[in-house]
């Protein structure tokens, strides 16, 4: 990949990171000054799940700025844009809508057929190791 497109994606990249970080910051911000002080358990309770809510969404903002750094980490040592599985190039248009994309489209379908006919309903027991709700309620 040209050194430019490089460059571009970096400044998408480093611009995206800053933008969540802020997100992460204002969170921070808001539920440590909040007045916890709520009479009604109803609404105690819609706060709870709000919160939860927000937690949630920042985790998962977390995971994605660990994913844009090691994108960086590919523009430096210059394998970003290259597919991990068949080390073809990866199309730009594919980059441009998810510059953090390690796979090729056509690897990237690959893996999701598999793991259609393997029956995985959720990448993050493979990735994470992270239970699905339907595998705690069969657990319990």
């Amino acid at each position: 990949m040209e050194a430019n497109r490089l460059m571009f994606f970096r400044e998408i990249l480093q611009q995206k990171i800053a933008e969540l970080l802020g997100d992460q910051m204002k969170t921070i911000s808001v539920m440590t000054n909040e007045n916890d002080r709520v009479v009604d358990l109803n609404d105690q309770a819609s706060m709870e799940v709000e919160k939860n809510y927000e937690l949630r969404i920042r985790d998962r903002e977390r995971r994605l700025i660990l994913k844009m750094k090691e994108a960086i980490q590919r523009i430096d040592n210059g394998t970003y844009g290259i597919c991990e599985d068949c080390g073809e190039e990866i199309s730009e248009k594919r980059l441009i809508a998810r510059p953090v994309a390690i796979q090729c489209i056509a690897c990237k379908t690959k893996q999701e057929k598999i793991e259609k006919l393997k029956g995985v309903k959720d990448r993050r027991v493979i990735q994470y190791g992270f239970p699905t709700s339907s595998q705690n309620q069969e657990d319990d």
